[in-house]
């Protein structure tokens, strides 16, 4: 039997090094970055050759303690580590900020929109209220510990009818404690962003979220916690952010589609 004996306790979001012990062959698994820079690969070598089955990981300094209680047998037995969470949870133990981009103009089509559609984009504000009651619960909770929630859309534009929508509903967003800003396809085709919706949380977290080709949601989700891979996804939002335009001045361009036979 396995015993966890502790992780890193800065990495209490997702990913995490961390260490096990094993009673029965009084050894160690070991969990961290695999090292994969050929100069420090080639400097250890140096002073130990590494076997064919062998890999090199990374651990910081953090982590010290937790692998003195396991080479000590001193460790609590039962201890369990944080598990895998899911996004909400993440979102709640947000510290100080959490972000979201949005980046397609078709999402699933939840039964509220069929209807919003069928009323002819007329909206019942009692309807839109109900639907968005679980939200703000939701994002209150976060924001009333301080935590800043910004939300950023780049659409395209004549809107789709389920950005308009969702167009309509962003007044929830807002009275419940989300800043969101809008930014036109037109105006961020020269950022890099990445191709997939994202999360980001702390600055230190990165959730892509992903979607099938209908918009519909696949509630798959890939995490990013290694520092080279999240700065360039927070140095994009910023970028995003600072070029949109805030909701309460955001006006959707309603021009009419290119003729088809202009050049």
């Amino acid at each position: 039997m396995v015993d966890f004996v502790g992780g890193d306790p800065n990495s209490s979001q997702l990913e995490c090094p961390a260490v096990w012990r094993d009673p029965e062959t009084e050894g160690f698994f070991l969990q961290g970055k695999l090292v994969t820079d050929p100069a420090v690969l080639a400097r250890l070598a140096q002073d130990v050759p590494r076997g064919i089955d062998e890999a090199v990981v990374w651990q910081p300094d953090r982590l010290g303690p937790a692998l003195l209680e396991a080479a000590a047998d001193t460790y609590d037995k039962g201890r369990t580590g944080h598990g895998k969470k899911d996004l909400e949870t993440l979102i709640r133990e947000a510290r100080h900020s959490v972000v979201h981009l949005e980046q397609r103009d078709e999402y699933t089509a939840e039964p509220e929109y069929r209807r919003w559609l069928e009323a002819g984009k007329r909206a019942d504000h009692g309807a839109m209220a109900a639907y968005m009651a679980p939200w703000k619960e939701f994002v209150g909770e976060v924001t009333a510990k301080g935590v800043v929630m910004r939300r950023a859309r780049i659409v395209s534009e004549p809107l789709s009818d389920y950005i308009e929508w969702e167009h309509a509903l962003t007044e929830f967003n807002v009275e419940a404690g989300e800043q969101v800003r809008w930014l036109s396809r037109r105006d961020a085709y020269d950022l890099l962003t990445p191709t997939a919706d994202f999360y980001v949380i702390d600055s230190q977290l990165v959730a892509f979220n992903f979607n099938a080709g209908d918009g519909t949601s696949l509630r798959e989700y890939e995490y990013v916690s290694d520092p080279v891979r999240v700065g360039p996804v927070v140095a994009s939002f910023e970028q995003v952010w600072n070029r949109a335009v805030d909701h309460a001045e955001y006006k959707p361009t309603r021009t009419d589609l290119p003729s088809q036979d202009a050049t």
